[in-house]
């Protein structure tokens, strides 16, 4: 086993290499040789080397991926590429893809070959040199980055990438081929390869170069052979399809001569139908006429007969008019004689109405005097009552004191009272006055709460689930045990709303409608609840543990004020802590900072010198990122959405003020609450004394002014009782003229009476004339109307007459019309002159056979018209078409027998061909078998390799399937991307790779970090497979690439492990001398 490592140092001599975080890599790396000591292989090839024909005998890599310059002397047979992540492996096996004209999408890598070039040069070169008899083979690759081309030589020479290609291929090399060559990104996809790609690429790989040769030929020979066989199916069906189609066609010669016979009988009744339509018409022509004038005899009568009757008419209405004049005048007198009747009446019921007022006036003169009577009685007994009352009086000098003293008590109570009453008002004043300010603090309050509710109204409107949970959780607070914060649009408040932009730019739309938690416990609570049981679409969010709130930026913000920064995001707005730990911890604000046009103006200094990671501008946002595998500074800007939710502001400092003072004017209130009851209360006890006094007060001066009263009282009786004595009124007097005014009244109601009767009487007379008149002009008014209905009638029936008259007229002169027409007709269906009166003789013994009414013609026409039909696409050509079919038909079989005959040796081909290709096959899966089998058996494990098909004639659904079984207790199961875990696809695809090594049909190996995804057991296993298997005598170089290596492996003299270093000592690859370093080695030993 040979080991060695040559370093040479950057140019500049100050590099670190890419093992040194946060360092530059692009700026300075470190020179690279890596490799045994170069073996005793010339220019000329040994037919006795170790080497196969096209192993690669050295690699060289300058300006290209991590190196500057390095040289790579690998071994004939295993190859371990061992180093820690990021030193160069894999740049290696880039350097082997693209030095033997691979594209980079067989890396997996970047698209674009210049991409391959180390950054900040202009021109990389790859050179591989393959071991070939008698002389190498080397193949350089000069890579420019500018227009991402390629120049080749061959040998030092200028070539092409065709020449090189056809070089490559020629020793069977197959960069392509991920049986073959399988780098570090393609790994996951060998697994994923189907079992159609495994064959074919196993084919190149270890097959002989005509299998696949074969195989390409089997897939095109099987296309064709089933175009062909399409191509009989196809004639043969035309062919039949033709015999039958002739032979109908034999049967429509005779079909035609019959349709031949109903199309003349079609023509004969075509001709006379005309004549027999011309006839019908011409017999409604002449019945026509002859109703006309039996029509206008009618007419003449009738006018005859109307002349007496208009003579009676004019009479009646005569008489009408003069009895209508007699009865109008008949009518005055009766209204006037009426009047005057109610004339009368009206004078009686007003001389009713006297004698009433006179009776009702007389009336109450009587319940007057009865009344002054009871007065008078009553009077007597209360002046008897006040008499008695007046002796069982007290004298006024006993009631004098009390009443002094209960005087000066209420002047005292009076003076306590006013007293009581100005504090009150005093404290009445002041409460007004608080309560004024306690108004204009909740105004302020409020208007603060809409600004909120104006939030709330966008978040409902907008996110109506998250609106719902909200209030869910407004109720049911007391269920979680920490802090949970309403949805950031909400619990953010912006310090000034015109940079509300920058935050909700830099704040995702998830985040901004999500609850923040202090607890995961609570955060799960309430997703359970309002997710699970509500069913609601909701985000929530907890806090990190450790709050991040007061974390401080890097920078302070005066370092960045001269480019235009004036603040990070952090300090356009308040939140509560934990919704500002969550910002802090996940978005960075107050790490990003917000600047004006001054920064959007020099943006491209600001990002190379600040070297911040995301920048607002007045009007943009930039994301500034550091690509990890060339260091390249990538900057994408996009422009600021307009806010929607937080330009909303509400100043919560403030508020808070307004509540702290609501609650102290509470508190003030509450006192002088306290005070006005008391002073109510000592107010109202001596309200109750006051009443009290003063009731005693009223009694005593009632008592004392008493005795006065009712001597008062007693005059005043007295004077009454005298005044109501002398208002006597006499009824016997009042009676006698009631009774004089009403015989007065009477005399003249006689006189109306009697000319009210004379009235009725001349009205009477009048309405029975009136009466007789108006029979009589409902007599003649009645013969009037009959005679004039007699008219009316008489003249219905004579325009009925007359219009019917014309309407004859006009169906005679369209039937002279139709008749006309329909014999020019007639005479153009049989072809005869306008001028020729007769038929011809021939017309006219064929016409008499046929029918002669217009119905029977046309049933037989239609009969004979829907038999010609049955024969419709007939023509007289009908029997040459027959005779060209028959010629086409003996053309056909020739043509079908001869595609047969084509179909049945290009099977035989076929035949021969899947011989050459199936067997040599299936013997080289059977190999292949044996070797993977045995490699499964060697790890306790069982696997399997068989040639798959579901149908031998379909070439190109052959495919080759593996089947693996690593544990004792399952079946065999086919090697899928989704079935075995990762370790045992890997394990899987190295064993495979390994059982074709032996075949030895290609001349080198290359598998890149294929035991990332082993635990220990297997990859030592896997090790121990590779170990033996590519160490053996006569197989092909095998280059294995590996980060790391297991402890006390097997190793055998004939690996060559090639271990990269990395760092910012190295040794310029000209100064590296292995034998001095054997000799300092040893000097260090015991």
């Amino acid at each position: 086993m040979a080991t060695g490592v040559k370093r040479k140092s950057g140019a500049a001599g100050t590099g670190q290499g890419e093992g040194a975080a946060n360092t530059s890599r692009d700026n300075h790396r470190s020179k690279r040789s890596v490799g045994t000591p170069r073996p005793e292989v010339g220019c000329r090839g040994d037919t006795e080397s170790p080497f196969v024909e096209g192993s690669i005998v050295r690699i060289a890599m300058e300006n290209f991926l991590t190196y500057d310059n390095c040289e790579v002397f690998p071994g004939p047979h295993l190859n371990m590429i061992v180093g820690a992540n990021g030193t160069g492996k894999s740049s290696i096996v880039c350097a082997i893809c693209l030095g033997l004209a691979g594209k980079p999408s067989f890396i997996g890598r970047a698209d674009k070959v210049g991409l391959y070039v180390k950054r900040d040069c202009n021109k990389g070169i790859v050179e591989i040199e393959l071991f070939k008899i008698p002389n190498n083979l080397t193949i350089t690759r000069e890579i420019y980055v500018t227009n991402n081309q390629s120049t080749w030589f061959i040998n030092g020479k200028p070539s092409t990438l065709k020449a090189v290609e056809d070089q490559v291929a020629a020793l069977n090399i197959q960069v392509g081929n991920l049986c073959q060559f399988l780098p570090q990104d393609k790994v996951g996809e060998f697994a994923k390869l189907s079992k159609i790609e495994l064959l074919e690429a196993t084919e190149k790989s270890v097959g002989p170069p005509e299998m696949y040769k074969f195989h390409c030929e089997l897939k095109n020979f099987r296309q064709h052979e089933r175009e062909l066989e399409n191509s009989c199916k196809e004639r043969d069906i035309n062919l039949e399809k033709l015999k039958q189609k002739n032979e109908r066609y034999k049967q429509d010669v005779e079909r035609y001569h019959e349709h031949k016979r109903h199309l003349d009988l079609i023509a004969m009744l075509e001709r006379k139908r005309p004549w027999v339509v011309y006839e019908n018409v011409r017999q409604q022509y002449e019945e026509v006429k002859r109703s006309q004038d039996r029509q206008k005899v009618e007419l003449r009568a009738l006018k005859e007969a109307q002349s007496p009757v208009v003579h009676q008419i004019q009479e009646a209405e005569e008489r009408c008019a003069s009895l209508d004049a007699i009865i109008k005048e008949k009518v005055t007198a009766i209204e006037k004689t009426s009047q005057k009747c109610k004339q009368q009446q009206d004078a009686l019921e007003k001389r009713d109405k006297q004698i009433g007022e006179i009776e009702q006036a007389l009336r109450m003169k009587r319940e007057e005097e009865m009344d002054r009577q009871k007065r008078i009685d009553n009077t007597r007994k209360m002046i008897e009552d006040l008499n008695n009352e007046l002796r069982n009086t007290d004298n006024s000098d006993n009631i004098q004191p009390q009443m002094d003293s209960v005087n000066a008590e209420l002047g005292h109570l009076v003076e306590e009272m006013a007293h009581i009453v100005g504090e009150r008002t005093g404290a009445r004043n002041e409460m007004e006055n608080i309560l004024r300010e306690q108004k204009e603090i909740n105004d302020r309050i409020v208007q603060f709460d809409n600004m909120m509710n104006m939030k709330e109204e966008k978040l409902r409107g907008r996110y109506r689930d998250t609106y719902n949970a909200l209030l869910w959780l407004r109720k049911n607070r007391d269920r979680f045990k920490r802090r949970v914060c309403d949805p950031m649009m909400l619990a953010i408040n912006m310090k000034d709303q015109k940079h509300a932009k920058y935050v909700e730019n830099h704040i995702s739309s998830n985040d901004m409608r999500a609850f923040v938690f202090e607890s995961k416990e609570d955060m799960d609570i309430f997703l359970r609840e309002v997710r699970d049981n509500l069913r609601l679409k909701v985000n929530a969010v907890y806090a990190p543990s450790e709050s991040c709130a007061e974390n401080r930026p890097i920078k302070p913000i005066e370092e960045l004020k001269r480019y235009g920064f004036f603040s990070y995001l952090r300090e356009l707005f308040d939140a509560p802590q934990p919704v500002m730990s969550y910002l802090c911890y996940q978005y960075h604000v107050h790490e990003v900072p917000v600047g004006t046009e001054k920064t959007r103006n020099m943006i491209e200094r600001v990002i190379n010198e600040t070297k911040l990671r995301q920048i607002y501008t007045a009007e943009e946002k930039y994301v500034i990122k550091v690509s990890s595998y060339t260091n390249q500074t990538v900057s994408s800007n996009m422009s600021l959405r307009e806010a929607q939710f937080l330009n909303v502001t509400v100043d919560t400092n403030k508020k808070q003020q307004l509540e702290i003072q609501l609650q102290e004017i509470e508190r003030k209130l509450e006192l002088l609450n306290s005070r006005m009851t008391t002073l109510s209360e000592r107010l109202k006890s001596l309200e109750h004394r006051e009443n009290e006094l003063r009731q005693q007060k009223k009694e005593l001066l009632q008592r004392k002014n008493k005795r006065k009263q009712l001597e008062s009282k007693i005059s005043m009786k007295y004077e009454s009782l005298r005044q109501m004595e002398q208002d006597a009124i006499n009824l016997e007097e009042e009676s006698e003229q009631a009774n004089i005014k009403i015989k007065r009244i009477n005399t003249q109601k006689v006189k109306l009476v009697s000319e009210f009767v004379q009235l009725i009487k001349n009205c009477m007379i009048l309405n029975r004339h009136r009466t007789d008149l108006v029979l009589q002009n409902t007599t003649a008014a009645f013969r009037k109307n009959r005679l004039e209905a007699e008219h009316k009638a008489a003249t219905t029936q004579l325009q009925a007459a007359e219009q019917q008259v014309m309407e004859l007229e006009e169906r005679r002169r369209s039937f002279l019309e139709n008749c006309k027409s329909l014999l020019r007709k007639a005479k153009q269906a049989c072809g005869l002159r306008p001028d020729q009166k007769t038929i011809p003789e021939d017309f006219y013994l064929a016409f008499q056979a046929l029918p002669n009414t217009l119905d029977e013609i046309d049933a037989l026409l239609n009969e004979e018209k829907s038999r010609a039909s049955c024969f419709t696409g007939l023509s007289a050509s009908v029997v040459d078409d027959c005779n060209k079919r028959a010629e086409e038909i003996q053309q056909m079989t020739l043509e079908l027998q001869e595609k047969k005959k084509e179909l049945d040796e290009f099977r035989q081909n076929i035949s021969q061909v899947k011989e050459k290709w199936l067997n040599p096959l299936k013997q080289l899966i059977d190999q292949i078998n044996d070797k993977f089998s045995s490699f499964f058996s060697s790890m306790q494990c069982a696997g399997e390799v068989d040639l798959h098909t579901e149908n031998e004639e379909e070439y190109d659904k052959y495919g080759i399937r593996i089947r693996v079984k690593f544990r004792s207790s399952t079946q065999l199961h086919e090697l899928t991307p989704h079935h075995q875990s990762g370790g045992e696809r890997s394990v899987s695809t190295m064993l495979y790779l390994m059982a074709l090594q032996e075949l030895n049909k290609c001349p080198f190996r290359v598998v890149d970090e294929i035991n990332q995804g082993m635990d220990p057991v297997n990859e030592r296993r896997v090790f121990d497979v590779v170990v033996e298997t590519a160490c053996k005598e006569s197989t092909s170089q095998y280059f294995f690439i590996t980060p790391k290596l297991l402890q006390n492996l097997t190793y055998t003299e004939k690996m060559t492990v090639l271990l990269v270093y990395n760092g910012s000592s190295m040794l310029e690859s000209n100064k590296w001398n292995l034998k001095a370093f054997y000799r300092r080695r040893r000097r260090f030993q015991p």
